[in-house]
């Protein structure tokens, strides 16, 4: 009975689309300046992972010992931008992350997280991210 009521409410529309918001989500590969995509395309991407650099997909945020994986976009109405939770995980800790993320550009996304930066390692999930055409995940 459960699965028909959640199948009738999802035929007119009063569940959300696990689909929908990320249908226009962003694809490719991001990383923090041109410059490193020009060295990923140029060298690796994984000789910039090496570096200690972030990436950024549609799965979420990696580095080495690092990763916050999204597990929820939704899809703004009135801007080009998305809400996402996020599990981020560093060896020894797990924490939840809230993220906005703006296309500013087609090349360009902008990334505000709730989780405070911690002033000693420096870092955090906020920042710019541009487009690194050419490149792919290994």
């Amino acid at each position: 009975m459960r699965i028909l009521v959640c199948a009738a409410a999802a035929a007119v529309g009063l569940l959300p689309s696990a689909g929908s918001a990320a249908d226009d989500f962003i694809n490719g590969v991001y990383l923090a300046s041109e410059e490193l995509c020009a060295q990923a395309k140029q060298d690796s991407l994984q000789s910039v992972i090496e570096g200690g650099n972030l990436i950024l997909t549609s799965r979420g945020i990696e580095s080495i010992e690092y990763n916050c994986e999204f597990v929820q976009v939704t899809k703004a109405t009135r801007a080009p931008a998305w809400l996402v939770n996020a599990v981020c995980q560093e060896p020894g800790y797990l924490f939840p992350d809230v993220l906005s993320i703006v296309q500013l550009t087609p090349t360009q996304l902008d990334l505000v997280s709730v989780t405070p930066v911690d002033p000693e390692s420096g870092g955090g999930n906020g920042g710019s991210y541009y487009l690194c055409e050419g490149v792919s995940l290994p």
